[in-house]
């Protein structure tokens, strides 16, 4: 799958097909085609290595880890793991997981959550929220990452050159909210989702 993930990082989702990573490997692509029918099928061979390397970093988390630390560690995980390959959040999402080894490794994470104090159900909507806002975010991200060097049109301070502060002050002042430092807001958004989660634990 390394050959498609390079061909992922130096083309774009759009450039990724079963004849390009033919290319890459040197070989012609009727002997790829022998794994992988079409370009869904190679995308969710990506999709499966992405989240088995997921799954790995979860594992080893240290056991003695709080659970706000270990919710943040899996948001924090599974943004990396987008953000390491070009277009990834688009690329790796909604991929069906072809090998279940991948899917039995949430057996410890929802083992844990359980021990903790949560019903399965708020175990799974909380992994779902968070899983769910780190795709979105990331999606947002690379998309204004892709943006050519240079180009300032995602900058607060060009946010407010096209406003009038006088009568939309609180749109100016949430520029830098909305734009500023993505590591920061990526961690202050998960710890508030963090929080909510920590208030599901059954009584």
């Amino acid at each position: 799958m390394q050959a498609a993930l390079d061909v992922l990082d130096a083309e774009g989702m759009d450039g990724v097909t079963v004849r390009a990573v033919a290319r890459r490997l040197g070989v012609q692509a009727p002997a790829l085609y022998w794994h992988v029918k079409n370009k869904q099928e190679l995308l969710d061979e990506m999709g499966t290595e992405i989240w088995r390397r997921v799954g790995r970093k979860m594992l080893a988390l240290d056991s003695n880890i709080s659970l706000h630390d270990r919710l943040t560690g899996f948001a924090t995980i599974v943004r990396d793991a987008l953000l390491s390959h070009r277009d990834g959040a688009k690329a790796f999402t909604g991929t069906y997981l072809t090998d279940a080894d991948v899917l039995q490794r949430q057996e410890s994470m929802f083992a844990r959550m359980i021990d903790a104090g949560f019903s399965l159900e708020d175990t799974v909507r909380g992994y779902s929220l968070l899983y769910s806002f780190t795709v979105g975010f990331c999606v947002e991200e690379q998309a204004v990452a892709s943006v050519r060097p240079g180009d300032d049109r995602y900058s607060p301070a060009r946010r407010s050159e096209r406003l009038d502060a006088d009568r939309y002050p609180l749109v100016v002042a949430s520029g830098r909210y909305f734009l500023g430092d993505a590591d920061e807001r990526f961690t202050d958004l998960v710890n508030v989702i963090v929080q909510s989660i920590e208030r599901m634990r059954t009584a």
